[in-house]
């Protein structure tokens, strides 16, 4: 309970750097949308989903506690007065390890991310965590008359900063990164016209401020531009610099790939065609790979044959 106490002081101290919180109008729509509708079978769904099917190794869960520590947080409350804080007990109910040199931070390049994670096969970013599954993708904010949630708007950052949201994935991020250790990745999208790693951001304010130097031992940096995106940010330019630079003086060892070829070679997967997938000097020669592939796999069924035979 020590360590929760200080993760939420953390957070609370962060949370002041940003946004004025505008006053509240009473009956005042928001520019976001409502609530998910059918929340409390999707939460708990997802929760069985993961905990039987995606990452059993997480253990049983009580997914109806889960469910009523997560509405807790901000149903019957002002949408303006929700803190990171009010998310204890959801942490606390979800929190698992994550397994060694399997983290994966990102910016602006979510899709690609969770594609390369593969439902935890390969890494396990945030929203493939137990915290961060149940909530990926859905709206919530709750309200002071009945029936306690408004399923109509939903208020964003610009509107008022402890919102519902924003402050769960500001709790989330933080444990998160607290609890990743090994090499971590960092995974960000170079074709992005503001620069691959923005400033404010959850992985600038929220992430890398709480990697632990303890436990952490390499930060492996993938700048990925898009299939016939433009190169906007590369290793050792623009923001990506920024980010180096605040790893160095933080003191974590780091490398860093353009285009990092194993997430390269799936960008290329839906369109095979593309130029920049046939030969592309900063990821290798595509064909050429496909090529060696395609023999290897040959070699195998000779070999199979050879052997039934």
């Amino acid at each position: 309970m020590m360590y929760i106490s200080n993760l939420i002081s953390e957070v609370l101290l962060l949370s002041t750097v940003h946004l004025v919180q505008l006053p509240v109008v009473a009956g005042r729509k928001w520019s976001g949308l409502g609530t998910t509708p059918n929340l409390e079978a999707i939460v708990i769904g997802r929760c069985n989903d993961y905990i039987e099917t995606v990452n059993p190794s997480v253990g049983k869960k009580n997914c109806s506690a889960i469910w009523i520590a997560f509405k807790s947080a901000f149903v019957s409350k002002d949408p303006c007065s929700v803190l990171p804080s009010d998310y204890e007990l959801y942490t606390n109910l979800t929190l698992h390890d994550i397994p060694a040199d399997k983290s994966l931070f990102w910016e602006n390049n979510k899709q690609l991310v969770h594609r390369y994670s593969d439902r935890t096969k390969r890494y396990m970013p945030l929203g493939d965590t137990l915290m961060g599954w149940l909530a990926d993708n859905l709206y919530f904010c709750g309200s002071t008359t009945d029936p306690g949630i408004d399923y109509d708007s939903c208020p964003v950052m610009a509107e008022c900063e402890h919102n519902a949201e924003e402050s769960f994935w500001r709790m989330a991020s933080v444990t998160y990164a607290k609890h990743s250790f090994g090499d971590i990745q960092i995974m960000l999208n170079g074709s992005t016209p503001g620069g691959a790693f923005p400033v404010p951001s959850f992985l600038a304010d929220y992430e890398i401020p709480n990697f632990q130097r303890d436990k952490v031992s390499n930060i492996n940096i993938w700048v990925m531009d898009e299939i016939g995106g433009i190169n906007v940010d590369s290793c050792g330019e623009n923001s990506t610099a920024v980010l180096e630079s605040i790893l160095t003086s933080r003191h974590f060892p780091y490398k860093c790939y353009n285009n990092y070829r194993p997430v390269r070679i799936l960008q290329c997967v839906d369109i095979p065609d593309h130029p920049e997938c046939a030969t592309n000097n900063r990821c290798g020669d595509f064909t050429s790979w496909m090529t060696m592939i395609s023999a290897w796999l040959t070699l195998l069924l000779i070999m199979e044959i050879a052997f039934i035979n």
